[in-house]
């Protein structure tokens, strides 16, 4: 009974610490783009480039 009073506080301490990690990469616009990067992989051009001649 007496790791509760331990556990749960540091448990709610956890929480609010994942949150504030969360929303602060969220703010910093590591979320805005999710689909791009794994498109562009798609459209990767293999041919060499043309002679501008």
């Amino acid at each position: 009974m007496e790791a509760l009073y331990l556990l749960i506080p540091l448990s709610v301490i956890l929480v609010f610490v994942a949150l504030w990690i969360f929303f602060r990469a969220a703010d910093d616009g590591q979320f805005d783009d999710l689909v791009g990067p794994a498109l562009r992989i798609l459209q990767d051009d293999d041919r060499p480039p043309a002679d501008p001649q």
